[in-house]
């Protein structure tokens, strides 16, 4: 016997939460997944044949990315994939990914997009991968020069200007997401933590926002990754973050800032003996859009799809 394909149920939740919580050390997942109020017909399960149990899943999140002339189209990213460990091998998320492609494709969606370090679960359904590239090397020792801007921690009063700051800083550019107000609630903190991690660059005269940045530390990095203001404050905000890294002694950070020429005059300000590093994780499959055009919008000068929109 096989395994049955099928869209979700509310009655599955419990499992499907259970199972990621076994596949991930990710508990913002469930949280997530509720963003979408379609998520149940966006859900695609293999039942054990049993039927007494959900093997496999694969979900389609409907989201709004800019294509390589900044524009936006509906985009369908495939997130929270999960296998049990008994059931991998049987070909359920190929499966899956088929029902997923279906329902995408009805929906209007012009291509899919997905992350992963296992590239091979989705190149032989039609996804292929693109470069990425980020900036690591040695923490620079702190800097006597001075500020133009005052840096502090955000607050919950900074959300307005956050938000408009990464608008406008996004306003073109391509693979970056258009953020719902549900989005600024709770996938972006669901991926960087409250607002009091974050950092802000403020204009010590006017009090108005100038730029925002997050940095997390991830094993002996401390790694920058979203940055949205005015460039001239970029490099500030950069060695408040080598100094936050210095203290928890680290001494290596990664930049994962698109390499536009603001971002390079900054880095010395965090980096010694910085170099780009090339990687392989994202994918993507043309849907109703062109393979060319799709190729275009990931690979694009300027492209970056922010860790704040995973899904």
């Amino acid at each position: 016997m096989t395994a049955v394909v099928r869209t979700a149920t509310p009655a599955d939740d419990p499992e499907l939460a259970g199972l990621w919580r076994l596949c991930f050390d990710a508990p913002q997942v469930t949280a997530l997944h509720a963003l979408d109020p379609d998520r149940h017909r966006h859900t695609f399960v293999a039942q054990n044949a049993a039927g007494d149990g959900i093997d496999a899943v694969v979900v389609y999140v409907p989201r709004t990315i800019r294509d390589a002339d900044g524009a936006p189209r509906r985009v369908g990213g495939i997130g929270s994939v999960a296998t049990r460990p008994e059931a991998r091998g049987r070909g359920l998320v190929r499966r899956l990914l088929v029902e997923a492609e279906r329902t995408m494709r009805a929906e209007g969606c012009a291509w899919s997009l997905l992350f992963t370090g296992t590239p091979g679960v989705y190149r032989g359904s039609g996804w292929q991968e693109f470069d990425s590239t980020y900036t690591e090397g040695t923490l620079a020792p702190a800097s006597a020069a001075g500020q133009a801007f005052r840096i502090r921690p955000a607050t919950g009063r900074d959300a307005t200007g956050v938000v408009a700051l990464h608008r406008a800083y996004n306003a073109d550019r391509p693979l970056s997401s258009l953020r719902s107000a549900e989005d600024w609630a709770v996938r972006v903190p669901a991926w960087y933590g409250p607002a009091e991690r974050w950092l802000v660059a403020e204009d010590p005269v006017s009090g108005a926002l100038a730029g925002w940045v997050v940095a997390q530390h991830v094993g002996e990095h401390v790694e920058v990754r979203e940055f949205a203001g005015i460039p001239g404050c970029l490099g500030e905000l950069l060695a408040e973050v080598g100094e936050r890294g210095r203290a928890a002694g680290l001494g290596r950070a990664r930049v994962r800032l698109p390499d536009e020429p603001g971002v390079r005059a900054a880095l010395p300000a965090l980096l010694t003996d910085a170099r780009r590093v090339t990687e392989r994780v994202g994918m993507a499959r043309p849907l109703h859009a062109t393979g060319e055009s799709v190729r275009a919008a990931v690979t694009a000068p300027g492209a970056v799809h922010w860790y704040g929109d995973c899904f």
